[in-house]
């Protein structure tokens, strides 16, 4: 079963870079409904190329652990990360998936918005499952 929700935490994580990736370089499919805004008719400053390309091999190296974790890769990292690192992802999709209490996460206010329903519905749910994943492989290991 670890093998398995290695795997899938990788391809989650995969997925999310790739697509960060394509939207670095310049992409729009999906664009409109991933960054929060206060109205609809509002057209939010999206990040620049630089920051979405740090989130997009952020979230890449995330799933390269979850492997190397699972043993399916072998690196050598710093005894801390190797100790703490599925706890530190966990803390930090947890706090993604509560959110900032206005705009995204379980407990916004501000749910009307394209965003906050995809965050809804989406986002935020998914965040939680790799937080349930990720406390499984920690748990088993």
């Amino acid at each position: 079963m670890i093998p398995l929700i290695s795997i899938l935490l990788f391809v989650i994580f995969l997925f999310l870079s790739s697509i960060h990736f394509y939207w670095a370089i310049g992409g729009r499919w999906g664009s409109e409904a991933v960054y929060p805004t206060m109205d609809d008719g509002i057209k939010p400053k999206m990040p620049g190329v630089v920051p979405t390309l740090i989130v997009a091999v952020g979230l890449l190296f995330m799933g390269l652990f979850i492997l190397l974790k699972a043993g399916f890769i072998a690196v050598s990292i710093p005894l801390w990360i190797s100790s703490y690192g599925l706890w530190i992802l966990a803390a930090i999709f947890t706090i993604r998936a509560i959110g900032d209490f206005k705009y995204a996460g379980f407990f916004k206010k501000i749910k009307h918005t394209t965003f906050g329903q995809q965050d809804t519905k989406y986002y935020s749910p998914l965040c939680l499952l790799i937080v349930v994943l990720i406390l499984i492989l920690e748990l088993n290991s």
